[in-house]
């Protein structure tokens, strides 16, 4: 009944317009490019971004300009008490001429669900906060993909940061940096306020990929160092795609822009994933992609998202998949009713 009323209610949402609306959709104009820029002393951390990474765990990911800053984290559930600390890696990497600051990833737990902690990175500067996920439902989504750093993005994040979610999810197509390197560092620190509070769990899109012919051929290379996801937790062998659970939801997601034929790595993962699903624990299964497998945009139809449908609907059909949301044409498509591409749910037991 539940789940009746969920998916009653997203057909109500999405088929909302004015009562004298045409039903084509015409893309608002663009708004100017914002840029973000790191004032504070050069230790001190910058686009700090959290993540669900296993069961009661959180990975904090930041980045510094300062090489000698340690890849550590205090945490604590009292504001400038920390109770416990976390050593975790570092690294960098080479795009060209540009080399990035250090890159630091640590995971901290056991935490208690429904928790807010307060949290230091690298032993100084400013403390940071989030709260985790519930432990039984219910729990809030957020889906929305296709940010880039412009005015939309900023009304995008205020309006997602008026509600009380519990766990982002981006369909790909994060910063628009396409080869400029220094857009990933203003993305991050755009979004740092949000990010940092409420764990971000993202797949790729088209401008992540940043290919060079010879010199970078596999392309995602900032995309994989600065945003990992608990790919090896469940199994996949790349960070392009992967799963995870968080209160009785199994969601999966899948690399658009990786191979995803039969025989292809992703391929078999995906399998193995969803013969593992236990619906008595994970009621609710949830895939999330770029590309879609069906629009009515002419501009984004084709081989983007129809090799990937004809390669594994028929699994999803068959796995009895809940939902799918992807990204890639801007707007939010269910039939013929289009809305900005941003809803947000929230999931009760069944």
């Amino acid at each position: 009944m539940a789940k009746f009323l969920l998916l009653l209610l997203l057909h109500f949402l999405l088929n909302l317009r004015p009562h004298n609306a045409s039903v084509d959709f015409n893309r608002q104009p663009p708004r100017p490019l914002v840029n973000n820029y790191h004032h504070a002393p050069r230790s001190h951390p910058q686009q700090v971004h959290v993540s669900l990474v296993g069961n009661n765990y959180m990975k904090v990911s930041w980045v510094t300009d300062e090489n000698n800053v340690p890849s550590t984290v205090d945490y604590g559930k009292t504001s400038g008490k920390y109770e416990s600390s976390a050593i975790g890696e570092h690294t960098s990497y080479w795009y060209f001429c540009y080399r990035s600051g250090k890159i630091h990833h640590v995971t901290i737990g056991p935490l208690d669900p429904a928790t807010m902690y307060y949290y230091r990175c690298g032993g100084s500067g400013p403390e940071f906060n989030f709260r985790t996920p519930p432990a039984t439902y219910p729990i809030e989504f957020v889906v929305v993909g296709d940010l880039g750093q412009t005015g939309w993005t900023s009304s995008t994040l205020e309006h997602i940061n008026a509600s009380n979610y519990d766990v982002l999810l981006l369909p790909g197509d994060l910063s628009y940096a396409d080869k400029n390197q220094s857009r990933w560092d203003s993305f991050g620190r755009f979004v740092e306020p949000y990010a940092s509070r409420r764990p971000w769990m993202v797949t790729e899109g088209n401008h992540e990929e940043e290919k060079t012919p010879i010199i970078y051929p596999k392309g995602f290379k900032a995309y994989n160092v600065r945003w990992q996801m608990p790919h090896k937790e469940s199994g996949s062998k790349s960070n392009l795609y992967y799963s995870f659970d968080v209160v009785g939801t199994h969601i999966i997601m899948l690399g658009s822009y990786d191979d995803f034929n039969s025989g292809s790595d992703q391929y078999k993962w995906l399998a193995n994933d969803l013969a593992e699903v236990d619906r008595s624990r994970t009621p609710w299964v949830i895939v999330i992609l770029h590309a879609p497998w069906y629009n009515s945009n002419t501009a984004h139809q084709g081989e983007e998202g129809e090799s990937m449908r004809v390669a594994m609907e028929e699994m999803l059909y068959n796995s009895s998949v809940d939902m799918v949301f992807a990204g890639h044409i801007h707007a939010y498509e269910r039939f013929v009713s289009i809305l900005p591409l941003h809803i947000h749910f929230r999931f009760r037991k069944p």
